[in-house]
């Protein structure tokens, strides 16, 4: 039995057709979307620069309303030492210097000091990582407390860093330096112990020195005031931008009490003007410069004598 009907079967026009819409179909559809995938990469790089700017502008901002802390007590960067009497029991080899042995029959010749009235005025450039500021330090420690108690000197120390590079990158001297000043600042009376015990038993070059902690239980050993701000202050880092300044400051000159001397290694000692280049462990060649300094302000200061005028005679009539 035939029939009349046709199957429904596409021409291929039709396909064709048909091919080509769909294609512009899928086509408008992958363009739409690589336009929503650079819209969306746009909105979320606005973003991110925009959370990259409020982190920086922040971040100044903080920087900016921070205050630089500079600590108090100080004079021209230095701690001055006018009293030796508040150290501690452990420190009291200090204030009580033993009298070296002498042989069987020998006078014991004592060291010069200086008795002039005015003060000689001593400043002490010290580094906590100079072995060579330790020696002196042990060599003459006795000696200078001796002569700050009997009022013949006064003696400033200056914390500076000039061996921050040489503790394995934990910048011992810097914070060493800043530690100095937060004693000085919250437990003026104890820094001389703080600074002796520093330089007394100081660690080695090239180590990585004491940590924030470390330098906080120094203080603590030598019984400073204010404990808990002492410790704070140091573990916080209040003042290590002021020992890198301070530190500049010298390198820069004139240093204290000086008109043309510059910071170029520690320690360095100068005395009324003078910078002292005599051995650091030699406790009689120190005593005897200061004595000499001490004699040269005494004559600078002395009244020029004065001469009573000879009447001119005159030639009688």
């Amino acid at each position: 039995m035939s029939s009349d009907e046709t199957p429904n079967v596409p021409t291929p026009r039709n396909s064709r057709e048909a091919v080509r819409e769909k294609a512009q179909q899928v086509h408008a559809q992958q363009s739409r979307a690589r336009i929503m995938r650079r819209i969306i990469i746009g909105a979320v790089a606005v973003v991110a620069v925009g959370a990259i700017g409020t982190a920086i502008t922040l971040a100044v901002s903080a920087q900016v309303s921070k205050p630089q802390l500079t600590p108090t007590g100080m004079q021209s960067d230095g701690v001055v030492v006018n009293d030796v009497t508040a150290v501690t029991a452990s420190d009291e080899s200090l204030t009580s210097p033993t009298p070296a042995p002498t042989e069987a029959g020998a006078t014991e010749t004592p060291s010069p000091e200086p008795t002039a009235p005015e003060r000689v005025e001593i400043h002490v450039y010290v580094d906590y990582l100079s072995p060579d500021a330790g020696e002196f330090e042990r060599a003459n420690s006795r000696q200078l407390a001796s002569w700050i108690n009997q009022g013949a000197v006064s003696v400033s120390y200056h914390p500076v860093a000039l061996l921050t590079a040489s503790s394995n990158g934990t910048k011992y001297s810097l914070r060493a330096a800043a530690a100095a000043a937060c004693v000085a600042t919250h437990s003026p009376e104890q820094f001389y112990a703080f600074n002796h015990d520093l330089l007394d038993d100081q660690p080695k070059v090239g180590s990585d020195g004491l940590s924030d902690a470390q330098l906080a239980d120094v203080a603590g050993a030598v019984g400073v005031d204010n404990a808990k701000a002492v410790r704070s202050c140091i573990v916080d880092g209040d003042f290590v931008t002021w020992a890198k300044d301070a530190t500049t400051r010298a390198i820069d000159g004139p240093l204290a009490g000086s008109d043309d001397l510059v910071l170029s290694s520690t320690p360095m000692i100068v005395a009324n003007g003078e910078a002292y280049v005599g051995a650091l462990d030699d406790p009689a060649e120190f005593s005897q410069f200061v004595l000499t300094v001490d004699n040269d302000a005494s004559q600078k200061s002395a009244p020029a004598p004065t001469t009573t005028p000879t009447p001119t005679p005159t030639p009688s009539s």
